[in-house]
């Protein structure tokens, strides 16, 4: 996703702040969210600046950590000039920040805001645990866009209790979002339930898995049972 380069990565927190999502193998690794100091970040940032010439950063945070830590970031970043030589991406959540919050961001730099919204069912989004509302992403979106940031979205597909009307429900958001400018590129992936995720022992304890092959599980083939037939049905839809 760099617009400018060289561009490169790196991490402030480990790894989601929200921590439930039942799909989330990184929640599982690490359930314990980790933050590094917000001035030591923008620290390293400056350094790759000014010593090898970075003009686009990722931090690859599972979410970019928030609230006062994401003020005293941004208003450093700011304080250096560093949004004069530098553009920074981010992994965030819905249903947390406000339209100020993505306009702070916008004003140190950032550029692109990724989000993970996987469904646009609420009772797909209660079932992983993902504490959103379906109005939330809308909402979210065209706020992060209002504010200039280019919003990224991820969703995915094959979820063992959804059939057609659930996928076409799912792309019809995705379409929106991007008909109305509050998206500007998505992804898509087949749901993935990991070893070790509460979602892979739901599916396992129900025969809900169509195989244990862990060179399947690479978010392109169908690995949970459906209402669809096939995994060709799944990728038709989408």
């Amino acid at each position: 996703n760099f617009i400018r380069t060289p561009g490169t990565y790196v991490m402030a927190g480990r790894d989601c702040w929200h921590a439930k999502c039942t799909f989330c193998s990184w929640t599982t690794l690490y359930p314990t969210y980790r933050t590094r100091d917000p001035i030591d970040v923008v620290d390293e940032i400056e350094m790759l600046v000014t010593k090898y010439g970075v003009k686009e950063i990722m931090d690859d945070s599972g979410s970019l950590p928030v609230g006062q830590w994401l003020v005293t970031f941004c208003n450093e970043l700011i304080r250096r000039d560093l949004p004069k030589k530098l553009r920074i991406d981010c992994n965030m959540r819905f249903g947390r920040l406000t339209l100020e919050d993505y306009r702070l961001m916008r004003r140190a730099g950032f550029r692109l805001v990724l989000f993970g919204v996987e469904s646009a069912n609420q009772a797909t989004l209660d079932r992983f645990c993902k504490a959103l509302k379906v109005e939330d992403v809308e909402k979210g979106a065209a706020w992060a866009t209002e504010a200039g940031l280019a919003v990224h979205l991820t969703f995915m597909f094959g979820h063992a209790w959804e059939g057609p009307k659930e996928i076409a429900n799912t792309v019809a958001l995705a379409r929106r979002l991007l008909a109305n400018g509050h998206a500007a590129t998505l992804q898509c992936t087949l749901t993935v339930p990991y070893p070790g995720t509460p979602l892979f022992r739901e599916l396992e304890a129900t025969d809900g898995l169509t195989t244990r092959d862990w060179d399947e599980y690479d978010q392109r083939r169908a690995i949970t049972k459906t209402p669809l037939a096939t995994e060709d049905e799944i990728k038709a839809a989408i």
